[in-house]
């Protein structure tokens, strides 16, 4: 039974022919410490590999010491000792001593290999590593490259920018840019700003991605959906449009019974008014009243964009005119009614029948010849048929069921901005829906503000403005864009922040538009042999009028001279402005405004040429004569004294005379004179007394006290400016 066992568990260990077990610790199960079966010895250690052999014989296959206590363990069979692995492993056959040396034997030889040949592969080597470091860098270049004209065919912009900046962008000629819109339907200027899906087709058509640039909530869509039960009903907002001297400011005092013609410079309009009404029916109209002459074409589009009806001015005795049918073609775009306003009928040389015929040309068929557009036969000065033109109105806002929701935070546009000396930045606001009240924090383009005070277009005072209602707004930190988007903000310092990010994006969107010289641009000036460029600062009143006459400079690039806008804004000329006139080599436009003194005199040191207009044709027409190089000696405005009002005395019967200190030049009887006011010319006129305590004086010099008096104006205020100029006859330039 003995000698059985053992030939059991010889033939068990020859089967392990791959791995050494473990050595069991001491006195545990299968240790050193088990005894044989029928041998009467102590295992001794370790199990090897080697052959069976006789009982009792130390080391060798199941009788070597622990042979057979691997079948105690815990968890095996309590098979007998030597069988036992305790890892239940089929039993393997065993290799041949011949199967041993061949395996050995190619292991050698591989190794061997390995080793001689490494030493011839190491160029080789060195050279497939070279070989894929420059495929991998080759292939980084191109991947490089791909991006990079990925990057220069995709625009990174923010929206309403103009359409002068969207071609600087894409270096192309904005004539082209205007030729595109036009070709698409789209009127647009140069200085017209275009919104995110304009600028996405035009970008297209000449193969460039869009990519805008936005604050966190500045890109996001301001819902104006309101429930149906909270919606009232709202005046309609009507834009009067039409062409210069054709009668739409005359017809709009007739309606509201004023005379804001009488107080315009030249007799025409050169900016939007907002005007709140009230008919005879007692229904409540708000007017917008845009200029006529073409270098307003984006304020007209402005105006059109926030109306709800359209009332086309036309002469009658007159033909449809230009600006006429730019009107037209901005009222349909914003997809608006229009009526037909037929101005002038008292006149002996009216003819409204040509009117309703050139009309009819251009597809605008009035009712009385079976179209659908509504037509009405007026005059402005007799205010013949201005009732009727009201009630044609009411019925087309009675059809379209204008509603708003008052009781929500305001959302309006900006009409138009200026800055007041004496009170700050004023905006002028048409709130679209919601109440807008004194208190509120309010964001318009890059400036935000807490509303210190509203008034409406008379001057009066208002603590609430509810849908459709024009303000004055007090309280901005800057003056907005007209066309700029106002909306009432929970937090001042929401509002800051979105300002903030707007200025960021604002002078990122600056510095992407300024082009510098390249070698093709000097190529093509070369070739051109005189070219010569012109930088313009131009100020203004209010900032509908600096992008109108800036749209109209830009106009008259030509090949040979460039025009360029270095600075525009609102508010009196500076010095800084001035500073950077010099610094540019520019000359200044002011437009209805005046410099200071120190930013005269800096001028004057500098050698700055400082134009000043109150009509912007003049403007446009010196500066086209300059380029043409047409400037013949001519009569030139020359400021010969400045006087300070330093008191203001109101006499019966003899009106409002001004006690002033003469600060520069002399000033005598015959000089012409003009009342500038925070850098604003109020009134330019002659004097109509001029005196030395109670005796009359032919002049006054400076340093001297004097009383002055000037005809047909008595609105003189303390800190008033009244300078004295005259017209000589000098030769101009630029």
């Amino acid at each position: 039974m003995a000698s059985s066992d053992v030939r059991k568990s010889g033939v068990g260990n020859n089967n392990n022919q791959k791995k050494r077990q473990r050595l069991p610790a001491p006195g545990q199960p299968g240790g050193g410490a088990n005894t044989s079966p029928g041998t009467g010895q102590q295992g001794g250690g370790y199990q090897g590999n080697r052959p069976a052999g006789a009982p009792g014989q130390q080391g060798q296959g199941g009788n070597r010491p622990g042979g057979q206590g691997q079948g105690n363990r815990p968890g095996q069979n309590n098979r007998p000792g030597g069988q036992g692995q305790g890892n239940n492993r089929a039993p393997q056959p065993a290799l041949t001593p011949e199967q041993n040396d061949k395996q050995i034997q190619e292991q050698i030889k591989a190794t061997l290999a390995k080793l001689s040949g490494g030493k011839n592969n190491a160029a080789a080597n060195r050279a497939r590593y070279r070989r894929d470091k420059r495929g991998m860098a080759a292939e980084e270049r191109e991947a490089l490259r791909a991006q990079n004209e990925l990057d220069a065919k995709t625009l990174k912009l923010t929206e309403f920018i103009s359409a002068n900046d969207l071609a600087s962008l894409m270096d192309v000629n904005v004539n082209e840019v205007i030729r595109v819109c036009l070709g698409m339907g789209m009127f647009v200027s140069i200085n017209q700003r275009l919104d995110a899906e304009a600028i996405t087709v035009i970008a297209d058509e000449f193969g460039y991605d869009v990519e805008f640039l936005s604050a966190e909530e500045d890109e996001e869509a301001i819902d104006l959906t309101d429930a149906p039960e909270d919606l009232q009903p709202r005046a309609p907002i009507v834009t009067i449009m039409g062409h210069v001297d054709h009668g739409k400011t005359s017809l709009l005092d007739y309606i509201r019974s004023a005379s804001v013609a009488k107080g315009e410079a030249g007799g025409i309009t050169q900016h939007i008014g907002a005007y709140e009404v009230t008919t005879k029916s007692g229904s409540p109209i708000t007017f917008l009243d845009t200029p006529g002459h073409e270098a307003f074409t984006a304020m007209r589009a402005r105006g059109a964009k926030v109306t709800d009806i359209a009332i086309i001015v036309i002469a009658a005795d007159d033909s449809v005119m230009p600006q006429t049918k730019e009107a037209i073609n901005h009222a349909q775009a914003a997809g608006v009614p229009i009526v037909i306003a037929l101005n002038k009928v008292d006149k002996p040389t009216s003819n409204p029948e040509k009117i309703r015929e050139e009309l009819s040309q251009m597809n605008i068929l009035v009712e009385e010849w079976g179209g659908k557009y509504q037509s009405q036969e007026v005059s402005a000065k007799s205010g013949l048929g201005v009732e009727d033109l009201l009630e044609k109105v009411l019925l087309e806002a009675e059809l379209l069921d204008l509603k708003a929701n008052p009781d929500r935070n305001a959302v309006g546009t900006v009409i138009e901005a200026e800055l007041d000396k004496g009170r700050g930045y004023v905006t002028t606001v048409l709130v679209q829906t919601g109440t807008l009240n004194v208190g509120d924090v309010v964001l318009a383009g890059p400036h935000y503000g807490r509303v210190k005070a509203m008034t409406d277009y008379r001057g009066k005072k208002k603590k609430v403005a509810g849908p459709a209602t024009p303000v004055q707004v007090l309280g901005l930190t800057g003056a907005p864009q007209a066309g700029d988007r106002i909306q009432v903000m929970e937090t001042e310092r929401e509002a800051r922040e979105l300002a903030t990010q707007r200025q960021q994006l604002a002078r990122e969107q600056s510095i992407r538009t300024k082009k510098h010289i390249t070698l093709d641009e000097i190529g093509r000036r070369l070739a051109i042999g005189s070219f010569k460029e012109l930088n313009i600062l131009v100020k203004g009143d209010v900032d509908g009028s600096v992008e109108a006459l800036s749209d109209s400079l830009l106009k008259l690039s030509t090949p040979e001279v460039k025009v360029n806008i270095l600075s525009k804004g609102v508010g009196a000329i500076s010095e800084s402005d001035v500073l950077l006139a010099s610094a540019s080599d520019a000359i200044i436009i002011g437009f209805q405004v005046r410099p200071s003194q120190s930013a005269r005199r800096l001028a004057e040191q500098e050698q700055i040429d400082v134009r000043l207009y109150s009509i912007i044709y003049n403007a446009i027409n010196e500066v086209k004569d300059a380029m043409e190089g047409m400037l013949a000696p001519t009569l030139h405005e020359v400021i010969v004294a400045n006087a300070e009002v330093r008191q203001v005395f109101n006499i019966t019967k003899v009106g409002t005379i001004a006690g002033c200190m003469m600060t520069d030049g002399t000033l005598t009887r015959k000089t012409r004179v003009r009342v500038v006011r925070d850098g604003i010319v109020q009134h330019t006129g002659e004097i109509q007394d001029l005196k030395r305590f109670k005796d009359d004086v032919s002049e006054v010099r400076q340093g001297y006290e004097c009383g002055i008096s000037i005809k047909g104006f008595n609105d003189l205020q303390e800190g008033d400016n009244i300078e004295g100029f005259e017209e000589q006859e000098i030769k101009r330039k630029l």
